[in-house]
């Protein structure tokens, strides 16, 4: 293996002690809440739109979180185009996001080929020129050559691989350090922000379900400052202060009984796919015969949540009654 040259500039407080302790013992609490599945699907989808709306307006998309809902659920909207491609672009992304290998330069590139796709000439690739990031008129940061983009990249993602730190400090590090190279000629801070959430699902897949991105929207003006404020001190110890807060709020605001599904509920989801099925139709296809533990189990839990429709609901208990998933 070859030496590391990146070498982060980072010191550790007693905040950030702090911080990573109430998360851990969050994520320790939700570990242990009545059965979920941490990587379903379905909720990733439902958690998608207030991730990529909360992505997107920090970079001046004007859409709505119930626009950018519609489009997550395959609807046409009205709205300027640069913004409705962005959502597209943001969704495309997402779909395939969880499969990337969070250490790979190339499937890096690959995501911030789809999030740019027709909006920027250098989409997939790292920068040929160099920039600068503007406030108010100045120049407050000159983002390295970009001949060495491709080098720092690469040792930047090697560092997080094989350091010690807890991925919920490294993986917040690593968030500022790409924003500090600004590899791309556009969209820096949303694949900051993506791959920042890839790092974190790779190591707890609970945070697939958390949009940190709608809190740091609510304080992007801070996040900026953040950022700056990094630089300046030659450490990113006020920006890894910022995400780890972002980040216990959002668990702060994840109420198990609403958001996260059973793998029973899951399972059912999955076999009744687009179809119309009847109660006993829905036990075949999971090869149950206990009706009465089908129900409490199963199916009521899927009701309770919205999941699962009634086909006669001012009938609950007829003969005919039959279920369907709820589309979007």
């Amino acid at each position: 293996m070859r030496m590391m040259q990146y070498q982060p500039n980072f010191t550790s407080d007693n905040t950030i002690l702090m911080l990573t302790a109430m998360i851990l013992e969050k994520l320790h609490a939700f570990s242990h809440t009545l059965a979920f599945n941490p990587a379903s699907p379905l909720l990733r989808r439902n958690n998608l739109a207030k991730t990529i709306q909360g992505s997107l307006a920090i970079e001046a998309n004007t859409l709505s979180l119930e626009q950018v809902t519609a489009l997550v659920n395959g609807k046409h909207i009205a709205g300027p185009k640069k913004d409705v491609l962005e959502v597209q672009n943001a969704i495309a992304a997402y779909q395939v996001l969880y499969s990337k290998n969070p250490y790979s330069v190339k499937d890096l590139l690959a995501i911030h080929g789809l999030l740019t796709n027709g909006l920027v000439l250098e989409c997939g690739s790292f920068r040929s020129t160099a920039v600068g990031v503007m406030k108010e008129e100045q120049v407050i940061h000159i983002a390295p050559p970009a001949s060495m983009v491709a080098h720092l990249v690469s040792d930047l993602l090697e560092w997080v691989k094989e350091s010690a730190y807890p991925m919920l400090i490294k993986s917040a590090i690593f968030h500022y350090e790409l924003e500090y190279i600004h590899p791309f000629t556009d969209g820096n801070g949303r694949m900051g922000r993506m791959w920042q959430t890839l790092l974190l699902t790779s190591w707890n897949p609970l945070f697939s379900y958390l949009a940190v991105e709608e809190i740091v929207k609510d304080r992007q003006h801070q996040y900026y400052d953040v950022i700056n404020k990094s630089t300046l001190q030659n450490d990113s110890a006020p920006f890894v202060t910022f995400m780890l807060e972002a980040i216990n709020q959002a668990l702060d605001e994840l109420t198990p009984t609403k958001e996260l599904i059973s793998p029973y509920v899951e399972k059912l989801l999955s076999v009744m796919g687009t179809r119309t099925l009847s109660a006993q139709e829905i036990m075949r296809e999971l090869r149950l015969t206990n009706r009465q533990s089908f129900m409490r189990v199963y199916l009521h839990p899927a009701l309770e949540l919205g999941l699962v429709q009634m086909t006669i609901p001012d009938k609950p208990n007829s003969r005919l009654q039959t279920y369907c998933a709820r589309l979007g």
